[in-house]
């Protein structure tokens, strides 16, 4: 076989790969497209660690810690409280009291400050602002901080972060690629080096 025949015969089977690769992404691409059809009508998946009450509360807390403000999102639409547990289910399962315990004050406060409120969440903002200054010092706040930033900013396969919210706010853009930024550094491979 000659060399023209061997470099026929590899560009045609390239060629056939990358029709295959093609075709493959479009599959993954509508896979992708029907299971984000599917789940956009169904109800929130169940608690792991959390009590419905304790995730209100949590829910209400990192409202107020990042709130969505001029038509961006905030903890609440980008889920949080589904990173925060997540994290107490698996590798945060440490701190599953401290936030039991931090929910139950935090309640405790909040019926104090309005004379009965049922519960934090059901306090307005501005009540819920000065809770949560009183107790901005506690080990339960930081956690709950800490859990509210890394669940804005996390990778969405971790509960939080939901259709990227916080990538964007960062002004960052998830792509399945990225393009390389051809430039100076491949200017010797092209031959103008």
């Amino acid at each position: 076989m000659s060399d023209l025949q061997n470099r026929r015969a590899f560009l045609r089977a390239a060629a056939a790969a990358g029709v295959v690769w093609a075709a493959d992404f479009a599959l993954v691409e509508g896979a992708l497209a029907w299971t984000a059809q599917q789940t956009a009508g169904q109800k929130a998946p169940p608690f792991a660690a959390l009590t419905p009450e304790e995730a209100d509360a949590i829910v209400a807390m990192t409202e107020r810690i990042l709130p969505s403000m001029d038509g961006r999102a905030g903890a609440r639409e980008a889920n949080v409280v589904y990173f925060i547990d997540r994290a107490l289910a698996t590798f945060n399962s440490a701190q599953r009291t401290l936030y039991s315990e931090g929910v139950k004050d935090l309640n405790a406060q909040a019926a104090r400050k309005t004379g009965g409120a049922s519960s934090f969440a059901a306090l307005n903002a501005q009540q819920q602002d000065d809770v949560l200054r009183e107790i901005e010092m506690t080990p339960f706040f930081e956690a709950a901080r800490f859990g509210t930033i890394v669940g804005m900013f996390a990778l969405p396969t971790w509960g939080g972060n939901r259709d990227f919210a916080g990538w964007h706010m960062l002004g960052l853009n998830h792509a399945g690629r990225y393009d390389s930024p051809f430039g100076y550094y491949d200017a010797e491979a092209a031959g103008r080096g």
